[in-house]
């Protein structure tokens, strides 16, 4: 996907890479009160990367999170968020992404384009993806690479429309929803 992952490769084929769940999440930020902003994160996600040095835009990306992982610090709220007014975690219990198009911007920058799926409703949504970093060889003899991707999204364009008024007129939950996901990754052996 960028020339820091195709120079510090053992090879120049497509190679995969998988999701380390311990060392990945996806974040999120929402107005709360039309003054703050709430942040909060899903803890469990899984997914992979094919690299294609060669050819980065048919490199592809998918990656599937876990709504019930979701924490904000506050127990109510979380579980107010995993009910049918937000996630409706006990109908639909993951979000999906799966990359359509990769555009190359530099060596360190993309723009990755794919469809999201939250609360069964899909739509496209275009990440700035900053890596991925370098490879590193970790302790154990696995080659490691790092990325980071954000995007705004409204959400009631997936159906989370839930919100009340407040005195003044405004409302309790902003509807633009900031997106990170900070992704470990791990090289599997190169793509035949």
């Amino acid at each position: 996907m960028n020339t820091a992952v195709i120079a510090t490769s053992p090879s120049t084929k497509p190679t995969q890479w998988q999701i380390d769940p311990a060392h990945s999440a996806a974040h999120f930020s929402v107005r709360h009160l039309m003054i703050s902003n709430v942040r909060g994160e899903f803890t469990k996600l899984s997914g992979s990367a094919l690299i294609n040095p060669a050819d980065p835009a048919k490199s592809s990306v998918e990656i599937t999170i876990q709504a019930a992982s979701l924490n904000t610090r506050e127990p109510q709220r979380d579980e107010h968020l995993r009910s049918a007014d937000f996630f409706d975690v006990a109908n639909h219990p993951t979000l999906m992404f799966r990359s359509k198009r990769i555009e190359a911007l530099g060596a360190e920058n993309f723009k990755l384009t794919g469809d999201l799926t939250i609360r069964g409703v899909t739509k496209e949504v275009t990440f700035d993806v900053e890596g991925p970093t370098a490879s590193v060889k970790d302790p154990w003899g696995s080659i490691r690479a790092g990325v980071t991707a954000s995007a705004k999204i409204n959400r009631k364009d997936f159906g989370v429309a839930w919100n009340a008024l407040t005195e003044t007129g405004g409302v309790v939950v902003g509807d633009e929803v900031k997106i990170t996901i900070e992704a470990e990754l791990i090289q599997q052996a190169p793509v035949a």
